[in-house]
């Protein structure tokens, strides 16, 4: 596995080796000492999945109880896929990073706890993986709201995004419950 930095040295991008042939590839999507001793030392307890359609925009979401980190990767078709740096003690505070993930491409993201996280929709449709490092709290859910100004991501939209009403109602990062 390959690990790619971003512009917010806690936030990595994982490249998988695949080992294919004309009947097919193989590759190792994670393995626990590796992932430890290499990107962070934590414990996965959750994996979710989900489906999505052209031009949804998921988050940008958050956890201030149960904080979660997340390895996130697409099994199939293709987002962009977001993390923004809530912590205010943070030289990165406000900052996002912003990659495409694929089936193609075989990607991770790691994203660690103190970020909110969230994606768009690239094909006709996508299906997303991830693990979580605590559960999910929808009592401590927070939305950021995906095209604040103020941290001005390049979602580079191919029209206008569907959204849920939560995400609709996200708040800006001024009026964000934020991490220490």
């Amino acid at each position: 596995m390959k690990i790619i930095d971003t512009k917010i040295s806690e936030v990595k991008l994982l490249e998988p080796t695949v080992f294919g042939d004309e009947r097919g590839f193989f590759m190792e999507t994670f393995r626990d000492e590796w992932f430890r001793r290499n990107v962070a030392n934590r414990t996965f307890v959750q994996e979710n999945h989900s489906k999505s359609v052209k031009g949804v925009l998921r988050g940008l979401h958050y956890q201030t109880e149960n904080t979660q980190g997340k390895l996130v990767r697409v099994i199939q078709g293709a987002v962009f896929d977001v993390a923004v740096d809530l912590r205010k003690s943070s030289a990165t505070f406000g900052q996002w990073v912003g990659e495409i993930l694929s089936a193609d491409n075989k990607r991770q993201l790691w994203i660690p706890e103190g970020f909110a996280h969230g994606f768009y929709v690239l094909t006709d449709t996508a299906e997303f993986t991830y693990k979580c490092t605590d559960y999910y709290n929808p009592k401590a859910e927070h939305s950021l709201l995906w095209n604040d100004p103020d941290i001005g991501i390049e979602w580079n939209l191919t029209g206008e995004p569907n959204l849920s009403a939560k995400d609709l109602a996200g708040k800006l990062l001024a009026d964000a419950v934020l991490f220490d």
